[in-house]
């Protein structure tokens, strides 16, 4: 029986899968297909994205709108981080809505399958892989929690208490290694299973991109997936099971920090519970704003205060805002749906290199300036990595055809010979797979989105850059520029 694994790995640049770095990942590349121009989900932060790659969905549609939120159907004044207590709170109150989207579980659930997932990411990425196992089975295995929540005390009572957190996360990377081969393949044998590494991403918030705690991680995260890849292909699951690699987004250097909720404040703008007020989200490389009671006039003297600051990019609004001059619509990037920020902002951005030669640089709403930061409309943190290999990708092979982590639920299903996923934004990567067309022949276009704005003798301008493969769009980019009276 065909199986899919998918293995991610946290923020993840495609620069990063060299010989030196990656010698496991660079073989895997070269013996399957590299998908070279591949799309991480805006903002581009480890929750909003894995709940894409789960769904097929963008954030409008999956309703994750980034890392910190506000669902609005949950509390409508309450800024919180998408993480386990937190989630599992929206679970009760809100039953079966965590994600407004059927994820790889739920859809498996109804062919008699399952999905396992074995992360040490956060516990929030690790919820949104499967928030209704307790209702349809299958499994999310974490080192402070698992789904069902029974599950916990069996896994540690048969491998043990979880290595402490560390940086490099090795140990626990190491540990789900292990109940990924000898329990969940071994076992259980789910036609679809996930593992997770925190890695790249928890040495580069601390230590910066191409640091050598960073390089280190790499090199030890990239040990542990050669030994997974070991087991499969020891065992002989390797002959029936595909494997997909995938990161949720890139990463840039920080180049200064923007503690953006007191400068909203010293503009004028009440807390969000208060009339005229604004809530204020902080996601790293974006924010996003909620207006007290959907006000579109507080919503375009935020805009139009934001489009004056130096760090300010790209700015959506969303749909019930009726469009605000200077800003895009949320719905040209994914991200329009019941739990869409009335604005959102990407940092300013540009693409010169780091001392480690690593490109991207942006404002950030936290850390450090030198550290790592995602969040952005970045070149450099939209483009991320997806590779394939096993019995049903070609081998060898570069696609230049544009990707993203919408496509792999529906890539999964026609591996699996499953019906289409009803309701998706991704497509089916064909060209890709043994069946399917040359990996050149596919048909896709680009396009800019662009809005300007007079502010006070000066003009905001924006543009939003995309590709397209028929119905799905990818965001390339997305920057901003303001040519104010000196």
């Amino acid at each position: 029986m065909k199986s899919v694994l998918i293995a991610g790995f946290d923020g993840l640049q495609p620069a990063q899968v060299t010989r030196e770095l990656m010698p496991n990942l660079a073989a895997f590349a070269t013996e399957g297909v590299t998908f070279a121009n591949h799309h991480s989900a805006f903002p581009t932060v480890t929750r909003l994205n894995a709940a894409s790659i789960v769904t097929g969905r963008y954030p409008g549609g999956h309703g994750l709108a980034a890392n910190n939120v506000v669902m609005r159907d949950f509390d409508p004044y309450r800024v919180f981080s998408a993480l386990e207590p937190a989630l599992a709170e929206v679970a009760r109150k809100l039953p079966g809505q965590v994600l407004l989207a059927p994820t790889l579980g739920d859809i498996l659930c109804h062919y008699g399958q399952e999905y396992v997932s074995v992360g040490v990411g956060t516990t929030g990425n690790a919820y949104v892989q499967n928030p209704n196992a307790e209702l349809v089975g299958g499994a999310t295995i974490h080192p402070e929690f698992c789904l069902p929540y029974s599950l916990h005390y069996e896994i540690t009572s048969r491998f043990g208490p979880w290595p402490e957190e560390g940086i490099p996360n090795t140990a626990r990377y190491s540990r789900a290694v292990d109940i990924m081969t000898k329990y969940v393949i071994g076992e259980r044998r789910p036609v679809v299973a996930l593992i997770w590494s925190s890695e790249p991403d928890k040495a580069q918030h601390e230590h910066g991109v191409g640091s050598e705690v960073a390089n280190t991680a790499i090199r030890e995260a990239d040990q542990q997936f050669g030994r997974l890849l070991s087991w499969l292909r020891d065992t002989g699951v390797a002959d029936e099971t595909d494997v997909l690699v995938v990161s949720d987004h890139g990463y840039s250097t920080i180049i200064d920090t923007v503690n953006i909720e007191p400068l909203v404040r010293d503009a004028g703008f009440p807390p969000g519970s208060e009339r005229d007020g604004v809530l204020v989200v902080p996601n790293g490389g974006s924010v996003l704003f909620y207006t007290h009671g959907k006000d579109r006039l507080t919503a375009d003297l935020m805009a139009a205060w934001l489009m004056t600051r130096p760090w300010c990019g790209a700015i959506i609004t969303s749909e019930a805002m009726g469009g605000i001059a200077g800003t895009l619509p949320a719905g040209l990037v994914g991200c329009e749906g019941p739990r869409v920020p009335d604005l959102a902002i990407s940092f300013r951005w540009n693409s010169k290199p780091n001392e480690a030669g690593y490109a991207g640089h942006a404002y950030s709403s936290g850390g450090a300036p030198g550290l790592g930061q995602h969040g952005t409309m970045s070149r450099s943190e939209i483009q991320n990595v997806l590779l394939g290999r096993g019995p049903s990708f070609k081998r060898g092979v570069v696609v230049e055809s544009p990707s993203g982590n919408v496509d792999i639920v529906p890539t999964i299903f026609r591996i699996l010979d499953l019906p289409p996923v009803e309701s998706i934004d991704g497509r089916v990567l064909e060209e890709a797979l043994n069946e399917g067309p040359s990996h050149d022949s596919v048909k896709w276009s680009t396009g800019v989105h662009t809005a300007e704005r007079v502010l006070e003798g000066g003009v905001y301008r924006q543009q939003i850059s995309f590709s397209r493969v028929d119905s799905t769009t990818y965001i390339d980019e997305g920057h901003a520029t303001v040519d104010l009276p000196r």
